[in-house]
């Protein structure tokens, strides 16, 4: 992707959700990062691999990064080396951050720039951190290159098309995507009442599931919390983020799942990322990293949950309860913590700061406790080293980080593939946006995957993080149409 950028600011507004509905429903590399229903801020991107956009996935057991052309048959093309060896290998000699002076494509000085859009699994840990590791079923990283984008400011109500050429095509080229899409979204319009896009997904015929299998049921998962506790008495861990995993077997509409999921669970970082038989739909609202082409980074983790109540009264008292609660707030307190460590080891000296302790935000099935990290990367730092040094992050394995991975190993009894992992962009010229893979659904040709978890500390109750499993699942289930198993 070398070539220069085009923008084109389009007239008039059109829903996200029937854009990707009505132009990009059957792609199978298409990306819809969201800023959510009815967003009145924020930026969503949309889009689907062009004629030349590359496709790589890592294998962490193998050690291995490939690379094929999502519209070439080709032999892939496979290497030995990192995915953070990769991108920085790929991006050799332009900028990763703040070298590059600003161009009229990007919008928004920290907004993506065309780049990379994908996840990472967080079985990349045993290179991150150097602990143990399952082999996942999923790809350990899987990322598209994209060179289209669809760009949607919420707070500004306007539509901008962004390209770039690349060494295989000419300006020409881009001229004409331009040209279809503004056609076609021209043809697009809001409707008053409920969306074509939430039409489709009402109405869409689904294969009738089977029955949720949990990889531990209650009483299994009662033990590792009681192990976890003892581990924490021993001083091994402060706090351990005990995960488990769901399986349903079934097939599922990606878009049409997704739509489901939204409406159900909005959030300011949903996204739907359709690589070829694997989709990941996400209704995360936690962000793991947010870096600007500048440098600065702003990381928020969540530990710390209520469920909501259709009470008011209740809902406040919940609310109020989650705010007060000690052992909640110690949990946010460690997290926060370590990823000031994490953050302190790529920063500038004195530029770490937290700045939100311990805010309470609310979601349509909980509450969460969230605290906001900033930092400045030192000079020489680039975004991909940032990401390497702080992933995975430190809310979704407990503390210390290497101590509390090696336990989580040994007692959750297999990978968690793309589930506590993160997902997003790196823009071209710096910006990235990865939000953790949370509240989210993995769809391949088996079924649907889903992970829940929560933060055990020395003040955990087993019968409570149980509950706080099923809860953060539920939401995910009925975004299946599946009901909980008992």
């Amino acid at each position: 992707m070398t070539g220069s950028p085009y923008s084109r600011r389009l007239a008039g507004w059109s829903d996200p959700a029937d854009v990707f509905n009505r132009l990009y429903r059957h792609d199978r590399y298409a990306f819809w990062l969201d800023a959510g229903p009815g967003a009145d801020r924020g930026v969503s991107y949309l889009g689907a691999a062009s004629s030349t956009s590359r496709f790589v996935t890592a294998s962490v057991v193998d050690g291995t990064v490939t690379s094929i052309h999502t519209t070439d048959a080709a032999a892939p093309a496979v290497t030995h080396e990192t995915i953070f060896e990769f991108l920085r290998r790929d991006r050799a000699g332009e900028p990763w951050r703040g070298d590059e002076p600003a161009t009229s494509h990007r919008g928004e000085p920290d907004g993506f720039d065309l780049g990379w859009i994908g996840w990472f699994g967080y079985e990349l840990g045993a290179h991150t951190v150097g602990t143990p590791v399952h082999a996942s079923r999923y790809p350990d990283a899987a990322l598209l290159e994209v060179d289209r984008v669809i760009r949607f400011d919420h707070g500004a109500r306007t539509v901008t098309l962004l390209a770039r050429t690349s060494a295989l095509e000419s300006p020409a080229a881009v001229t004409a995507w331009l040209d279809e899409m503004a056609a076609a979204l021209g043809a697009i319009r809001q409707p008053a009442g409920p969306t074509g896009a939430a039409q489709a997904g009402a109405s869409a015929a689904r294969t009738r599931p089977n029955v949720p299998r949990w990889r531990h049921n209650p009483d299994e998962y009662a033990a590792l919390i009681g192990r976890c506790l003892a581990a924490i008495g021993d001083g091994d861990a402060y706090q351990l983020c005990l995960t488990n995993e769901i399986r349903v077997a079934g097939s599922w509409h990606p878009v049409d799942t997704y739509l489901d999921l939204r409406a159900g669970s909005p959030s300011h970082h949903g996204g739907l990322l359709r690589f070829g038989d694997l989709a990941l739909l996400s209704a995360s609202p936690e962000q793991f990293l947010h870096v600007t082409p500048a440098g600065s980074v702003t990381t928020k983790p969540i530990k710390g949950t209520r469920p909501r109540s259709h009470d008011p009264a209740e809902d406040d008292r919940l609310r109020r309860e989650l705010q007060g609660s000690a052992k909640e707030r110690a949990e946010n307190l460690m997290i926060v913590d370590l990823m000031r460590n994490d953050l302190g080891r790529i920063a500038e000296l004195g530029s770490v700061v937290v700045s939100e302790l311990l805010a309470v935000e609310s979601y349509p099935h909980v509450h969460q406790l969230v605290s906001t990290i900033e930092a400045q990367l030192a000079p020489g730092v680039s975004t991909v080293d940032a990401i390497e040094s702080c992933f995975p992050a430190g809310s979704m394995t407990g503390a210390p980080k290497r101590s509390a991975m090696t336990i989580l190993h040994g007692l959750e009894q297999g990978p968690r593939g793309i589930y506590s992992g993160a997902f997003g962009y790196l823009g071209r010229g710096g910006a990235a946006d990865l939000a953790i893979v949370i509240r989210s659904i993995v769809l391949d040709s088996a079924g649907a995957s889903i992970g829940t978890g929560g933060g055990i500390t020395a003040l955990s109750d087993a019968a409570e993080e149980i509950e706080e499993t099923r809860i953060k699942a539920a939401a995910l289930l009925a975004g299946l149409g599946v009901a909980p198993a008992e």
